[in-house]
């Protein structure tokens, strides 16, 4: 049986043995911040959703670009290039690079409106720390802080990377204990941004104009985490996949660790991060 008075009830003995967890409501403004960067990430989908198209159709007709990589100046101007016999083909591909203009350039609006966002005070001195580390850039940064939103309400990093579902499943019985994959669970979007960022620790520490120009006007313990950051992951990385593991299973584990480099740097500094 479930009415709202036993639901009532239910609730306020939960509330009076400490159990009820408290969360975050997000205001408009921090909705319309996460449905902005949500909205750029599927037009980022899109864009590769057209390119695909369009070297699929150039495939099938034996037209294969072998000069250099894809999709770099060269490769659009030897892409623009093609003609076939047939009209009706050379106006599918007419129209098929139309489209991908056309989400190219709205792409290119959106991280204009998302820089822009950036560079607010509400967002400036998060944005700011998480730019430190590496693999984290301005539109990585906003896809955290609107997806997290507020790193203080986990009490500890292990709680943000269960929020993440960078935590492996469990399935224990009395003395057996069994792990199994990632859980996968909560927040898909802070996720990915993590798995992608982890990927620059495969190569060694070093700090590039960007991590230098980043870092310079930025908290001394935020910068220090950032590069603590560097040699743990980097040396996580060589003795995971040292011991066989595969290089994509031992990214997503320092995507983990790196969760909680984020957090300890959010947490720690707060002050200076909402200064």
């Amino acid at each position: 049986m479930k009415t709202d008075r036993r639901d009532a009830a239910k609730l306020v003995r939960l509330f009076r043995a400490g159990e009820l967890t408290a969360i975050h409501v997000p205001t408009e403004v921090e909705e319309g911040v996460r449905d902005l960067t949500r909205c750029r990430d599927d037009v980022r989908a899109d864009v590769v959703r057209w390119r695909h198209r369009v070297l699929k159709l150039l495939a099938r007709h034996g037209r294969v670009y072998q000069a250099g990589k894809n999709w770099s100046q060269a490769h659009w101007e030897w892409i623009r290039a093609q003609r076939f016999a047939d009209p009706i083909l050379t106006r599918t591909l007419e129209a098929s690079l139309e489209a991908l203009g056309q989400t190219l350039r709205r792409r290119a609006e959106l991280d204009r409106a998302i820089e822009s966002i950036a560079a607010e005070p509400a967002y400036r001195g998060a944005v700011g720390a998480l730019r430190c580390f590496r693999g984290i850039n301005t539109l990585s940064a906003m896809i955290l802080v609107a997806e997290i939103v507020d790193f203080q309400r986990f009490r500890r990093p292990r709680a943000l990377m269960g929020y993440l579902g960078l935590v492996p499943s469990e399935y224990s019985s009395s003395d057996r204990h069994r792990r199994g994959a990632l859980t996968k669970a909560g927040n898909t979007h802070a996720r990915r941004v993590l798995i992608e960022a982890a990927w620059h620790y495969r190569h060694r520490p070093a700090l590039s104009a960007r991590l230098t120009r980043h870092s310079a006007d930025q908290p001394p313990a935020v910068v220090t985490e950032a590069w603590r950051a560097q040699h743990r992951l980097h040396r996580r990385y060589r003795h995971l996949v040292g011991h066989g593991k595969r290089p994509t299973v031992a990214v997503t584990a320092l995507a983990r660790e790196l969760a909680g480099f984020v957090w300890a740097a959010m947490t720690g500094t707060a002050a200076d991060v909402a200064a």
